[in-house]
């Protein structure tokens, strides 16, 4: 005889079914589980590289350079006033990744606004607080060149980089 079974009862009965599998599979995961070894070796040192003297930096004025390879514009920045993250004797220099966070469109430096601007898709980033999205549609702010000062021979340069550059895995290549 043939046993008819409703389409409720049907679902009701397999979903105890798969439960109970589920159930009775935990038993076969070990209790602990090992995490797969860190590959370290794909790390790359960032290379240091001179962006000039802080003598020949104008106030308000971009100093366009490459880093950390020759296929990553950047600019650097003297604001005139102590600002976060800058470095030299007044803590005023910083230094972004040009390359807009969105698509990559490359940004242009606006003295009078005093923030850098892509003529793509209209993000707008602020250069006086570490490359913060100020509007559009950007997703992060601008990659942080990391600079450092050498009062000794009044020299910047640039040292890493803080955020991943657009359309990259891995900043160093």
């Amino acid at each position: 005889m043939i046993q008819h079974v409703s389409r409720r009862d049907f679902f009701k009965m397999s979903g105890s079914l798969a439960a109970g599998a589920g159930v009775a599979a935990t038993g076969l995961v070990p209790a602990t589980a090992q995490a797969a070894p860190v590959n370290t070796g794909t790390n790359l040192p960032y290379p240091a590289k001179a962006i000039g003297k802080l003598g020949g930096m104008k106030v308000n004025e971009p100093v366009t350079f490459t880093y950390p390879d020759e296929a990553s514009p950047c600019q650097a920045i003297r604001m005139g006033e102590a600002v976060p993250g800058g470095v030299g004797p007044n803590q005023d220099i910083v230094a972004y990744s040009v390359l807009c966070t969105h698509q990559g469109c490359p940004t242009s430096y606006d003295s009078k606004d005093r923030c850098f601007k892509c003529p793509c898709h209209f993000s707008i980033f602020d250069a006086e607080k570490r490359g913060q999205t100020v509007c559009g549609q950007a997703p992060t702010e601008l990659p942080r060149i990391v600079l450092e000062y050498n009062a000794k021979n009044d020299t910047v340069t640039a040292v890493a980089v803080d955020g991943l550059i657009y359309g990259r895995q891995a900043n160093v290549l």
